[in-house]
Formats: C-alpha cells, sequence, structure tokens
C-alpha cells in the first residue's frame, strides 16, 4: 500500500479545454467516457472542475477527479441526519442549507488501483477545501457507487440516509471540520 505518497512522482493539473486527453482506462465505460468525452464540455459550461493526475515516468494519466458546487438541505424526512449534522455547528451558525462540494467523478486508472492512491487523493481533496477554502464549504459530498461505498467509508464518509440503500448509487458526506491538516 502506498501511504503518504510522494506526490512528487506525479504532475497534477486542472483540466483545461485544450488539454489533450492522453490514456486512460480504469474498468469503467461510463468513468472512461466522462474523461474522454465529457469533462471539457463540463469545464466549458462551468458546472464541473476536472483534476488529472499524471505519473512522471510514464506520462500517463493514472487518476482525475471532477469537483462541482454542492448544498445540503434540511428534509424533514431525515431529522435524524440533520441534528447529526448540526451537532458540531454552532447554535447561532446553523442553517436550513449547508456549502458543500461533490466529487462528481473520481476513477484511478485500473494499473495504479488498488495501491493507495485513491485515499491520498482524498485526502488532497480534503486539504484542498480545508486549507485553501475560497467559499466557504464545510462539507465534502458524493454519490457513490455500490461497489466504491467501502473505499468511502475508509475515507471517513457517512450516509446521509438509508433510503437510498437499493439504489445503484448512495449520497455519503464527510464533514471537513472533521480534518486536521
Amino acid at each position: 500500500m502506498i501511504y503518504n505518497m510522494d506526490f512528487n512522482n506525479f504532475s497534477f493539473y486542472k483540466l483545461a479545454t485544450d488539454t489533450a486527453i492522453k490514456s486512460f482506462d480504469c474498468n469503467d465505460k461510463d468513468l472512461n467516457e466522462f474523461l474522454i468525452q465529457d469533462a471539457k464540455k463540463y469545464l466549458s459550461e462551468l458546472m464541473a472542475v476536472t483534476y488529472v493526475m499524471e505519473s512522471t515516468t510514464t506520462n500517463n494519466i493514472v487518476a482525475y477527479f471532477s469537483l462541482l458546487n454542492d448544498k445540503i438541505s434540511y428534509n424533514a424526512d431525515n431529522k435524524t441526519i440533520w441534528n447529526r449534522l448540526n451537532r458540531d455547528i454552532s447554535n447561532e451558525k446553523r442553517r436550513k442549507h449547508y456549502p458543500a462540494v461533490k466529487i462528481g467523478r473520481f476513477a484511478i486508472d485500473s494499473k495504479f488501483a488498488r495501491q493507495g492512491l485513491g485515499r491520498e487523493i482524498i485526502r488532497l481533496i480534503k486539504t484542498m477545501f480545508r486549507n485553501g477554502n475560497r467559499t466557504g464549504c464545510r462539507f465534502i459530498t458524493v454519490d457513490a457507487y455500490s461497489d466504491a461505498i467501502p473505499f468511502y467509508q475508509a475515507c471517513g464518509f457517512s450516509f446521509f440516509s438509508n433510503k437510498d440503500v437499493r439504489e445503484n448509487t448512495r449520497l455519503m458526506y464527510y464533514d471537513l471540520k472533521r480534518f486536521s491538516l
């Protein structure tokens, strides 16, 4: 496993509309197609920003993730969840909505899978928003594919509810206030 990875072995950049997309295969057609066909469209429409990580030795894309704005809103059907979220927020700052960033897409090339790179990238995202938070962002959200749920749980994410337990994706969140640099 790679933990506390040396990011000097990788280059990390924000995808631009003129960026040439190099080969990438995470063994998931939907995630592959997003990077190759849709990421630039989302960028040009101001809907999501995609970040790419390349190996400095092979110059191949090893991972990417896209981020977009989100919010967590009060839902009367999920009072228990809402109470849990509010527990760590002072009374005078409690609201009906909280700012969040959503991980829209996240994939690791199959050659680099299961080496700890994903956890390090999640840690990087947490650091980006805990340390360089430009607009105020309390939570990270994700609609996790069912096979990725254990990964997100290991990274500290929790479920919003059990109503989506039989769905293809589950809505999960992480409270950035818990993350220490």
